[in-house]
C-alpha cells in the first residue's frame, strides 16, 4: 500500500497541472471504518513492478448496486497510473479484467468508483490546463495507450467554464421571477449543522431522484450519505451554496459551490505532514482564488426546466462578485445531458477538459 499511495509522486513530479490527492484519503479508501461504501462493492488494489520498481497501479472494482440497478455485469477500474510502457498498462488492465472473470463479470470499465462522488473519466482533451481536486488528470500517453488496448468509448463528461458576469443575464432573472411567481421557488439560508441528519437525508434524496437516469449511477443509502456530508461540509462556505424551495416547503434544487483550493492542495504533495496541514488550511480559510469550482447541481425530476437553476444562479452570481470570484468551472456533466449543458447558455461557456470512461468485453 505504500508504493501504491507514493506511485504518483514519480509519474507527475514533472507535470505542475497534476493536483494530488492526499494519501491519508487513498488509504481511507480501502478502510471499512472510514469507507462506508465498501459494503457495496468488491475492491482490490494492484500495483505493477518491473525491475523491483513500481510502475503502475490500478483499483478493480464490482459495484454490485450500479450492476443491480442496470443489470449489467462490469468490473470497473479507477485510480489507474502507469509510466508510458505499453507493457505495464496491459498488465494493469489485464489484471483487473481476469479478476473480474473470477466473479463472473463480462465487461470492464473506467475509470469509475464506487458512487458518482467518486473521480471518474480519464482526460483525453486539454491536458495543458490545471486540474482540479474533485477530478483526475492524467498525460496524454494515457489515451493512446486505451486506443492501442482494443478500448472503445462508453461515456465522456465535459466541463464547462463561464466567466462571473456582473450582472445577472436578464434571461435567467426572467426565469426566476417566473419560478417564483409560478411555483414559489426561493433560496432558503441553512447553517453547516442544519445540513446534517434530516435535513442532509433529504438532500441526498433529491440527489437520488435527480441523478437517477445518469450513467452508472447507483443511488446512495443513508449512512453513505452521511458520510458525504462529514467529508465535503468541513471543506465549504455555506455563503457558497443556493437551497431552493417551493411555496409548500418543500426541497426542490441545491447547488454546492466551493472556492477552488486546488492550488493549496498541490502544495501539499499529497502528505498533511509535517507542512502540508498548512498550505491546505491557508486555502481553505484565507485563500485568494478567484475560482469556484461547481461541485453538485440537483433539481428535484418534477421541477426540472421550471427555473430553479436560474433561481439558484441569480443568488449565487452577486455572491461570486462579492466574494471576488472571478470565474467557475463545473465538474464534469455527461455529453449527452443536453438540458443540463445547455442551461449556461446566458453565461457564454466554454467547454472543457472532455474525459472518458472506456470499455473492452472480457
Amino acid at each position: 500500500m505504500d508504493a501504491f499511495v507514493s506511485l504518483p509522486r514519480t509519474i507527475y513530479k514533472d507535470y505542475e497541472q497534476y493536483v494530488p490527492d492526499l494519501d491519508s484519503d487513498i488509504r481511507d479508501f480501502f478502510n471499512p471504518k472510514k469507507n462506508r461504501d465498501l459494503p457495496f462493492a468488491e475492491v482490490q488494489p494492484f500495483i505493477a513492478q518491473k525491475d523491483n520498481v513500481t510502475v503502475g497501479r490500478i483499483v478493480g472494482i464490482i459495484s454490485k448496486k450500479s450492476n443491480e440497478t442496470w443489470k449489467k455485469q462490469i468490473v470497473r477500474f479507477t485510480y489507474i497510473e502507469f509510466i508510458d510502457d505499453i507493457e505495464v498498462s496491459r498488465a494493469l488492465l489485464s489484471t483487473v479484467a481476469d479478476w473480474g472473470k473470477s466473479f463472473g463479470m463480462n465487461e470492464i470499465q473506467g475509470p469509475m468508483g464506487i458512487t458518482d462522488f467518486d473521480k471518474e473519466g480519464m482526460l483525453i482533451e486539454d491536458f495543458e490546463l490545471k486540474g482540479c481536486f474533485m477530478e483526475f488528470w492524467n498525460p496524454p500517453y494515457y489515451r493512446e495507450h486505451m486506443e492501442q488496448l482494443g478500448f472503445v468509448k462508453s461515456a465522456d463528461w465535459l466541463q464547462i467554464r463561464f466567466e462571473v458576469p456582473q450582472q445577472i443575464p436578464a434571461r435567467f432573472q426572467r426565469v426566476a421571477d417566473y419560478s417564483r411567481q409560478e411555483f414559489g421557488v426561493h433560496i432558503v439560508r441553512k447553517k453547516k449543522k442544519d445540513l446534517y441528519g434530516e435535513y442532509g437525508q433529504r438532500i441526498f434524496k433529491l440527489l437520488n431522484d435527480s441523478y437517477a437516469p445518469l450513467y452508472g449511477f447507483a443511488p446512495f443509502s443513508e449512512e453513505q450519505a452521511d458520510d458525504v456530508l462529514k467529508k465535503f461540509l468541513p471543506l465549504i462556505s455555506i455563503d457558497m451554496q443556493a437551497i431552493a424551495e417551493d411555496n409548500k416547503g418543500e426541497l426542490v434544487g441545491i447547488a454546492v459551490t466551493c472556492r477552488d483550493f486546488s492550488d493549496g492542495l498541490a502544495k501539499t504533495k499529497g502528505k498533511l505532514l509535517p507542512f502540508g496541514w498548512f498550505h491546505l488550511l491557508k486555502a481553505l480559510m484565507f485563500g485568494k482564488q478567484d475560482k469556484a469550482q461547481l461541485m453538485i447541481i440537483g433539481i428535484r425530476p418534477d421541477m426540472q426546466g421550471m427555473g430553479v437553476n436560474a433561481t439558484m444562479f441569480a443568488h449565487l452570481i452577486p455572491v461570486f462578485n462579492k466574494l471576488g470570484i472571478k470565474w467557475c468551472e463545473t465538474n464534469p456533466q455527461l455529453d449527452t445531458n443536453i438540458r443540463e449543458l445547455s442551461q449556461w447558455k446566458p453565461l457564454n461557456p466554454k467547454t472543457v477538459k472532455r474525459r472518458r470512461c472506456w470499455k473492452k468485453d472480457i
